[in-house]
């Protein structure tokens, strides 16, 4: 595994840390105690913020705001039970395959 993917199980093991933590502890425990809802208006939140910069800003602008989107989409999949070595798989299994047939395979 690349030392930058160390980093993002590292920063999921300490997020998973914070979950039943006291939310006057910790900004992660504090996010934890308002659910799920709360969490993905961070994502969206966070989301849009880095497009914004993307557009406006210099790398320096979209490297913090893509690491704070990425802080907020691991308290998601830790709120969900959902761990990256199970997102890293679902990467894999894409691997190789053209993303027009891909998104195609998820229609119902």
């Amino acid at each position: 595994m690349s030392l930058d993917a160390r980093i993002l199980e590292q920063l999921y093991a300490t997020i998973q840390g914070r979950q039943g933590a006291d939310p006057d502890s910790s900004y992660t425990a504090k996010l934890f105690a308002k659910g799920r809802k709360k969490i993905a208006q961070k994502v969206g939140e966070e989301g849009l913020e880095t497009a914004i910069a993307a557009v406006s800003e210099g790398p320096e602008g979209i490297c913090a705001e893509s690491a704070d989107l990425l802080y907020h989409l691991l308290v998601l999949w830790a709120d969900a039970g959902l761990t990256p070595g199970q997102v890293w798989a679902e990467l894999a299994q894409r691997q190789g395959i053209s993303g027009i047939d891909e998104k195609n395979s998820r229609k119902g």
